[in-house]
């Protein structure tokens, strides 16, 4: 018998996340091996990625693009890859370990990708329709690309950020050093724009590089290499966030949004004067 097999079944898999399952021969994520070029052709237009580590001798990769999550395992000589999902000898999921490993080291991208979908109406039905223009705002929001600082299941809020802003380094800057984001306080979701074509290009590199919290935080030390201005990086990501920015008439980052203890959608125009002030107003996470 093989030792491990695959299958093509992805439109299904987000339904089975919740079993849990450790092989015994599972390793620790290692540093970030070489992309296939294939994956990288992926990334190169516009695709988010994780690494989910090596298992049975095969390195694992997660990319997402427009909504879809897909799963690529690379055969050790690296002669070849394969997309779908890992059973061992016993028939048990190796994926669904894997992507629990990813979301045990805080990773909260796959959180909006595993969910149930929601049954749509009928032809009879009248479309769902916001009570108000704040709440639909705050729908466009949540539906942007963004990238989280922090830990899961903190409260949350969001912020449209452009890579060479003083303002929002000087923001998120605060927030570190306070210890929002180590003491699970605060998970803020950056949503990252970019107003000239050289941000713009650091910004679609943020949102699909596999580690953008480290990124971030080496970019705001001053490491010129961190967020490369990479023109060849696919920037509808980016090119969407700001089309929600314009659509809503927002002009300045950071641009905040988070929703408050009153359960209302509350907007902060620039760095706010106390940001203690404002995480304390901060309702449970989103």
């Amino acid at each position: 018998m093989s030792r491990f097999h695959l299958f093509s079944c992805l439109g299904v898999f987000s339904l089975i996340l919740a079993f849990a399952y450790t092989p015994a021969n599972s390793q620790p994520a290692d540093p970030l091996p070489n992309l296939p070029a294939p994956i990288e052709n992926l990334v190169n237009e516009g695709a988010q990625i994780r690494y989910l580590g090596k298992d049975n001798g095969m390195d694992a990769w997660l990319t997402i693009k427009n909504g879809v999550e897909q799963y690529f395992y690379v055969l050790p000589d690296q002669s070849a890859f394969v997309m779908g999902v890992m059973f061992d000898a016993d028939g048990k999921l190796v994926t669904v370990q894997q992507v629990q490993r990813l979301r045990a080291q805080g990773d909260t991208l796959l959180d909006t990708l595993t969910e149930f979908p929601t049954p749509q109406a009928s032809e009879t039905e009248k479309p769902f329709e916001f009570k108000t223009p704040a709440e639909k705002m705050f729908a466009d929001i949540e539906s942007s690309n963004w990238v989280a600082l922090g830990k899961p299941g903190a409260p949350v809020m969001y912020s449209f950020i452009d890579p060479q802003c003083p303002h929002c380094h000087n923001f998120i800057e605060e927030l570190q050093s306070s210890g929002y984001f180590d003491s699970g306080q605060l998970q803020l979701r950056m949503i990252p724009v970019g107003f000239r074509e050289e941000t713009r290009a650091q910004a679609a590199y943020l949102i699909a590089t596999p580690n953008p919290e480290e990124r971030w935080f080496k970019h705001m030390e001053g490491d010129e290499t961190a967020l490369p201005a990479k023109s060849e990086i696919n920037q509808q990501g980016v090119q969407r966030n700001l089309a929600i920015m314009q659509s809503w008439k927002f002009n300045v980052t950071p641009m905040i949004v988070y929703r408050g203890k009153d359960g209302s959608v509350k907007l902060v125009r620039g760095k706010p004067q106390s940001a203690a002030s404002v995480i304390a107003d901060i309702g449970n996470a989103g």
